[in-house]
């Protein structure tokens, strides 16, 4: 159980090494990865029951060739689409807030360091320290928050479109 205050601690000195801006980092981190952990549950444990209920819908009609028909296949594909692409559009945006973030830390911390050459004149070297660490870690963890959910990002896109794309195959007139 040591180790967890360990861990606690060693997160605590990271976040006061880097200011305010790590919070907010930290939350839209939060935010993100609880939303690609939501996709993925979809993708995997309700997606295949939905698909498998609108094959069998659409199997059990006895027109499937008709006009009407023919938009009744496009409503079903165009509902699982949206409901596959949901929060995707979020994820995105989340991932860019990151280094948006990270620049805002830095520019905090030049503010910080510009404050002390103001207080203590020429410059003094341990004084702009803490300064320049708030002003080049919020950049690095925004930068590695934003790269986290990149791959993941790009890869739930991808794999609404798939799944779209054999929803539609699947769904061909008999």
């Amino acid at each position: 159980m040591i180790w967890f205050y360990d861990a606690l601690a060693s997160i605590r000195s990271f976040l006061d090494l880097g200011g305010n801006v790590l919070y907010a980092i930290m939350a839209v981190l939060f935010l993100m990865w609880t939303f690609i952990l939501e996709r993925l549950w979809y993708f995997y444990r309700v997606h295949p029951n939905e698909k498998q209920a609108i094959v069998a819908a659409w199997e059990a009609r006895t027109d499937t060739r008709s006009w009407y028909a023919k938009r009744i296949r496009e409503e079903m594909i165009s509902h699982t689409s949206v409901a596959l692409k949901a929060n995707i559009g979020l994820i995105n945006a989340l991932i860019a807030i990151c280094p948006l973030l990270g620049l805002m830390g830095t520019v905090t911390g030049m503010v910080s360091v510009f404050d002390v050459m103001t207080y203590s004149g020429s410059g003094n070297a341990r004084a702009m320290a803490a300064g320049v660490s708030m002003a080049t870690v919020p950049t690095m963890a925004g930068m590695v928050a934003a790269l986290s959910g990149v791959y993941f990002g790009t890869w739930l896109d991808h794999k609404a479109s798939t799944e779209t794309e054999a929803l539609a195959d699947l769904l061909q007139a008999q």
